[in-house]
């Protein structure tokens, strides 16, 4: 019993801790003031349902088990038994008193989600490959539960629409949802960010994003699996369950310059291909990408990302301005108002959820839903320009006919489509 209240004065003040890091850079305001009758008796008890139970999904549980005292996780859902069972045995090792989820909530097959958000849960957590997001949103604002969704929320305009679609229903239901970008509940970028809308380098007149990193984990095909299975077990390299590198990953460094712009692009020039990575096994996919975006006030940003083995690393984000230069990634501002982040810097994917918990607690409802649509539609746009060789404006993807993801999934063949040839694939 000693041990225990040790864990649970420890989670306490933690979570204070970790929640006044935030409200320096504004994440909630006023949230201190609600904290110290935030869990009374388990009143305001968070019981998560997590549906997809891969690494994220398990990290993301791991993650808000973290974040603030008396959360537990009730249900758990995957389309794969062993994903489910792997997840669930390596949470229980390492929380057994916040996972003790019998075996009647636990959830596998194409309807899971379903019965995730059926069960007595009040705190969803999405983390399924991109393709099923809009889905999982839209069920589970109709239910009235609060959401931490991953990132990116979609892999084509379709898909974008129903998300903005089910951002403003969940407004009106006064639902809290938090979304997978975590730089924008990092101490270090939240206070760098604070400083550039300032004014700290003046007008903003350039940016440049980079993800360039090496190669990806993939799953060798089993005999028994089916062509949907071999997809779905590795989903990273098709765009119908992905979106491409560019939405599923580069999403998180448009994003900041999209945060730190105030808006999205107007338009998308883009070029990429597949060179290094062209094996079956790795789906259709491009390996490289490179896409200057417009904003609506002439400021261009140049985004490149790349899954090369071998290549130099680069994950990063900058902004040049009237009167400085702010390397936001490395917390630094140069110029007239020089500046660099010194302090201790936080977990970002448990503040993340530490400030939704936080939100829901206080009845002061966040919606991140729109921000993160908007940072994957501009992803989105620039595959388009890339895979096309074509200038794509805004209206032009976001109104765009491509929905990738089929109507109905059933166990069995399912050809992957062709490689994309700029210059040959059609702008739907």
């Amino acid at each position: 019993m000693k041990n225990r209240t040790r864990k649970e004065n420890r989670s306490r003040r933690d979570f204070i801790k970790t929640t006044t890091a935030a409200a320096v850079g504004g994440t909630l305001a006023s949230r201190l003031d609600v904290i110290p009758g935030a869990y009374a008796a388990g009143s305001d008890e968070i019981r998560i349902g997590l549906i997809g139970c891969g690494g994220r999904g398990t990290g993301a549980v791991a993650n808000a088990l973290e974040s603030a005292p008396g959360v537990r996780v009730v249900a758990m859902g995957d389309v794969f038994k062993d994903r489910l069972d792997e997840s669930r045995k390596n949470l229980t090792e390492k929380h057994a008193e916040e996972i003790a989820i019998p075996e009647e909530r636990c959830f596998a097959g194409f309807d899971a989600f379903e019965k995730v958000i059926a069960s007595d849960a009040n705190y969803i957590i999405l983390a399924t490959p991109p393709a099923f997001r809009p889905l999982h949103l839209k069920a589970a604002v109709a239910a009235g539960m609060n959401i931490f969704t991953e990132k990116p929320v979609a892999v084509d305009a379709a898909g974008i629409r129903a998300v903005l679609e089910v951002y403003e229903e969940a407004k009106k239901k006064n639902l809290h949802i938090v979304a997978g970008t975590q730089r924008r509940h990092q101490t270090g970028y939240l206070e760098t960010m604070k400083r550039v809308h300032d004014g700290a380098i003046g007008r903003i007149v350039a940016a440049r994003c980079y993800w360039n990193q090496g190669g990806l984990w993939k799953k060798d095909r089993q005999p028994e699996w089916s062509d949907l299975e071999w997809q779905m077990r590795n989903w990273l390299y098709f765009t119908w369950l992905s979106g491409d590198h560019i939405v599923e990953q580069h999403v998180h460094n448009i994003d900041v310059v999209n945060w730190a712009m105030g808006a999205h692009p107007v338009r998308a020039t883009g070029m990429g291909g597949r060179q290094a990575r062209v094996q079956p096994e790795y789906g259709h996919i491009f390996d490289h990408f490179a896409i200057d975006y417009e904003y609506e006030n002439g400021v261009h940003l140049m985004s490149m990302c790349r899954q090369i083995p071998g290549a130099a690393n680069n994950v990063s984000e900058s902004l040049t301005g009237t009167k400085g230069h702010c390397q936001v990634n490395r917390y630094t501002i140069e110029g007239d108002k020089a500046w660099r982040f010194r302090d201790e810097d936080n977990s970002p994917y448990v503040q993340e959820h530490t400030d939704l918990i936080a939100s829901i607690r206080a009845g002061k409802p966040i919606n991140e839903l729109k921000n993160v649509a908007e940072s994957t539609m501009t992803a989105i746009m620039g595959r388009m320009s890339a895979y096309t060789g074509k200038m794509v404006s805004w209206d032009q993807a976001l109104n765009s006919k491509e929905d990738l993801v089929p109507a109905k999934l059933e166990w069995g063949p399912m050809p992957v489509p062709a490689v994309a040839v700029p210059g040959q694939t059609e702008l739907i």
